[in-house]
């Protein structure tokens, strides 16, 4: 997925959820996302958890958490 599509199903918001990265209509968030992801739950999983979820959306977080972390800066101890 590219940065742009993300873009289309990803916000942030001060007014939901404190300003965290949500899917876009949804108050589900990137990290829960990524966070159920890394406990296990598969794509399946998510989607049955979470019916308002798609897919698409999923790869958005995704993503959107790979643009995030390229473009950290890491500074050597």
């Amino acid at each position: 997925m590219h940065m742009q599509h993300y873009r289309e199903r990803i916000i942030v918001d001060p007014d939901i959820m404190l300003g965290r990265p949500v899917i876009k209509g949804t108050r589900i968030t990137v990290d829960l996302i990524l966070k159920k992801l890394s406990e296990g739950m598969t794509t399946e999983d998510l989607l049955e958890a979470y019916p308002h979820l798609t897919r698409e959306d999923i790869l958005a977080a995704l993503s959107y958490s790979a643009d995030v972390i390229s473009q950290e800066e890491m500074i050597a101890p």
